[in-house]
């Protein structure tokens, strides 16, 4: 155990003395990789920040029901009996027409246009609470209700955060799909720059070989060098993407307070951060890897 970790220390040290001899082109492949991974986890932020806010303002939802123009109170007083015995039914507010057209005749800017109508065109409606926030359940009473022949018109107001919902899942799914690519190219990036470290230590390896190191001998430092200039990549892409967001919080803290609000946009969580730093870390092996497989092979001693 104690040669294992031995070796395992000389191939890490080994591996950043190379990472510090060539310390410029080192770091412009990790930036290369910051860059390109700073991409899908700024989406990946965006996303769970929008997420987040929208959470915060989503209420229970509601059917809001409106009952015919037509329709007297004798029809409004049957409905509303009809709902509060519903068992689904959790709550019921009814607002009257006229209760609802003296609120329009409040709007600042409304006024005169509701003074100038010759008759009330508003109708009675009831805001519904259902026990069962699912929108299948929802869409079934919205259903009963829309039968009833002195109901007008069902508007479920969850229509709204479920289309929300469906566009934040797209959102995701294009977030993966944009890392994947970028994977692949930063693992392409990695394979070539190891490549090249292993064809100018060409001599160096023969030698080695020559005197008794084993092909795992010979690979660690290149898996270490993959690993460290992946975990480089991993770290600039977090510093870019908590500069970036700095810099629009700057606009967007400015917007939530025309709002009341204080919202801004967050930075990705701890685990989240430890993630995309160990999946950098682990596209830098991988292209290391696949290097390594494909060009040791080919150097044996003559």
């Amino acid at each position: 155990m104690r040669r294992w970790l031995r070796e395992h220390r000389h191939a890490l040290g080994a591996a950043l003395a190379r990472f510090a001899e060539q310390r410029t082109a080192s770091l412009l492949n990790a930036l290369v990789i910051g860059v390109a991974l700073a991409l899908p986890a700024g989406g990946y932020a965006l996303l769970a920040n929008l997420r987040a806010l929208t959470q915060r303002f989503t209420l229970e939802p509601e059917l809001t029901v409106f009952m015919r123009v037509e329709a007297t109170r004798a029809d409004a007083d049957a409905l509303g009996a009809r709902l509060r015995s519903d068992a689904r039914v959790r709550s019921v507010r009814f607002t009257s027409r006229e209760a609802a057209l003296k609120e329009l005749r409040e709007t600042a800017g409304l006024g005169d246009v509701v003074a100038a109508l010759d008759y009330n065109p508003l109708p009675d409606a009831f805001v519904v609470r259902a026990r069962d926030p699912q929108p299948a359940a929802l869409e079934a009473l919205a259903a009963e209700l829309r039968a009833v022949p002195s109901v007008a018109e069902v508007q479920v107001d969850s229509a709204w955060a479920r289309r929300l919902a469906a566009l934040l899942d797209l959102g995701r799914l294009a977030v993966a799909l944009l890392a994947a690519l970028l994977g692949v190219a930063l693992v392409a990036v990695t394979f070539n720059t190891i490549r090249l470290q292993i064809l100018t230590r060409r001599d160096e390896i023969e030698i080695s070989k020559l005197i008794g190191a084993t092909d795992a001998f010979v690979r660690r430092p290149f898996f270490y060098l993959g690993l460290l200039q992946g975990a480089a990549g991993g770290l600039l892409a977090a510093g870019i993407l908590w500069a970036a967001l700095a810099a629009l919080n700057v606009g967007v803290r400015e917007l939530a307070q025309a709002y009341g609000s204080d919202f801004q946009l967050g930075f990705l969580r701890p685990a989240e951060a430890a993630a995309l730093l160990a999946f950098s870390a682990a596209l830098g092996w991988l292209g290391a890897y696949l290097s390594v497989s494909k060009y040791l092979r080919e150097i044996e001693p003559k």
